[in-house]
């Protein structure tokens, strides 16, 4: 089973997106957006920028648990991970996110 990018609408409106990898879990999730084709260009951005490596910014979260970001080329994020319970986890992440993103099907929630 493949990964999928699943789009919807939050409560408070906004167009969302989350990747979700072959086995149902959430990898990667986008920010709010007020257009449905501002959501559908992040989805793009992530698939172009998630094969490359320097793309990731590894860091950790204000809890100190590692995550870590997806970049566009223009530094802007454009998805974001969960927290991960260690450093190892963190990286087979990011591996999941390379694999996944490039070849996703969108599966449009708003319709």
């Amino acid at each position: 089973m493949t990964g999928k990018f699943e789009l919807y609408k939050d409560k408070a409106g906004e167009y969302r997106f989350r990747l979700k990898a072959g086995n149902g879990e959430i990898i990667l999730t986008g920010e709010g957006y007020k257009q449905k084709a501002s959501a559908e260009n992040g989805i793009a951005s992530v698939r172009d920028n998630a094969p490359l490596d320097a793309r990731y910014e590894r860091k950790n979260n204000a809890a100190g648990k590692p995550m870590f970001n997806l970049k566009a080329s223009n530094g802007q994020v454009v998805g974001t991970s969960e927290a991960y319970s260690s450093e190892t986890a963190r990286e087979n992440g990011v591996a999941s996110v390379k694999a996944s993103a490039p070849g996703a099907k969108v599966v449009d929630q708003t319709v």
